[in-house]
């Protein structure tokens, strides 16, 4: 189930966004204003921010200028008036992959949000390269310098994992959605276990974090 942010001050239509878009089976939760989705796309993980661009507190804009260099990649879909053609610009300039004008027809903003995720699903390719590592999903093999490497079917889940979603911040919660069983519930701790074993295989020196990075007190984010 793909997680939206939607980022609206207009409480009906945030609440009409929020209603459709939860009838297309998507989670989805709400923002009213730009400190807000800020502080809360920087903080969780979601995999589609809709957002409005006249916003109180910090206009959306400033919201996409400061999720991209703070590093989060999040596809963002922005929500204009049509006399904002030049925000449109500015928007895609500063990194949204997206723009709807408003109004616009639920049918399209559907069409736009189905298109996106599907696009930034991460559907990854049959070979997957990072500095001398290979990971190939036909044949469920990892190989460093061209020599397949040891790995169990939870490690090779988990780096698979975090290469469909790279440069995005994953919590213990959504790694645990995403690789272990629904009926299991393993502690924190045992996720940061296999992902230090993850790490010696795969990182270029021991002790050294290049491509699994630790995301202080929220979770972990794939650089490779």
């Amino acid at each position: 189930m793909a997680k939206i942010l939607v980022v609206e001050d207009e409480p009906a239509i945030a609440l009409g966004l929020k209603n459709d878009l939860k009838l297309e089976g998507y989670s989805v939760e709400v923002a009213g204003d730009g400190e807000t989705a800020l502080r809360r796309a920087g903080r969780e993980a979601f995999d589609l921010i809709l957002l409005d661009l006249m916003l109180p507190r910090k206009d959306g804009l400033a919201v996409c200028r400061e999720l991209r260099h703070a590093g989060v990649r999040t596809p963002i879909i922005m929500l204009t008036a049509k006399a904002q053609e030049a925000e449109k610009v500015l928007g895609l300039e500063l990194g949204a992959d997206d723009y709807v004008t408003k109004p616009f027809s639920p049918l399209e903003l559907r069409a736009r949000v189905k298109a996106i995720l599907r696009r930034a699903s991460g559907e990854a390719p049959e070979v997957y390269r990072f500095g001398d590592i290979e990971v190939d999903f036909t044949r469920a093999e990892v190989r460093r310098a061209g020599m397949a490497m040891d790995m169990t079917p939870l490690e090779f889940k988990l780096l698979s994992t975090f290469i469909r979603r790279r440069g995005r911040l994953l919590t213990r919660e959504r790694l645990l959605d995403e690789v272990w069983r629904p009926d299991s519930s393993p502690t924190d701790r045992v996720i940061d276990n296999h992902i230090m074993n993850l790490r010696r295989k795969i990182e270029p020196a021991p002790n050294e974090s290049r491509y699994i990075v630790s995301v202080r007190g929220l979770g972990y984010r794939f650089d490779g």
